[in-house]
């Protein structure tokens, strides 16, 4: 069963073509880095470097940035979102930070505290909060 000689069969499988699921009741401590689509619906208290779809469930919760090509919001984020093509704040989520998006749904009933900065090149750039101040003379 776990035979580390063991070669080839079951290889295709496990290539990255699920999604990773942080499950209600777990709290993770640290940064989170996937290439599949991620949902949470515990706490994570880092930041998420998502190279697919991120899912925040109605129990979710993540203090920390997070990056990815898609988000889909219905828990609480405090952090800065940068998503490369759309963010989705649903139901009653509650998001405090920046948002950077390609394009942003927002329904009625949910709640953002933040700015937001939209475009199909936004995400690419640096974010201005971390140059230099300006030396007054």
């Amino acid at each position: 069963m776990f035979n580390p000689k063991k070669t080839g069969t079951n290889e295709k499988a496990s290539s990255g073509s699920g999604a990773t699921l942080v499950s209600a009741g777990t709290t993770m401590r640290g940064d989170i880095s996937s290439d599949t689509d991620l949902r949470i619906d515990g706490t994570v208290k880092g930041n998420i470097q998502c190279t697919a779809k991120v899912l925040i469930g109605a129990n979710g919760v993540v203090e920390g940035d997070i990056s990815g090509t898609q988000a889909d919001i219905v828990g609480k984020v405090t952090g800065t979102i940068r998503v490369k093509e759309l963010v989705q704040l649903r139901g009653e989520c509650v998001v405090t930070g920046n948002l950077y998006a390609g394009k942003l749904q927002v329904e009625p009933t949910a709640t953002f505290n933040g700015e937001c900065h939209m475009g199909n090149n936004i995400v690419e750039m640096k974010t201005e909060t971390k140059l230099a101040p300006a030396v007054a003379k």
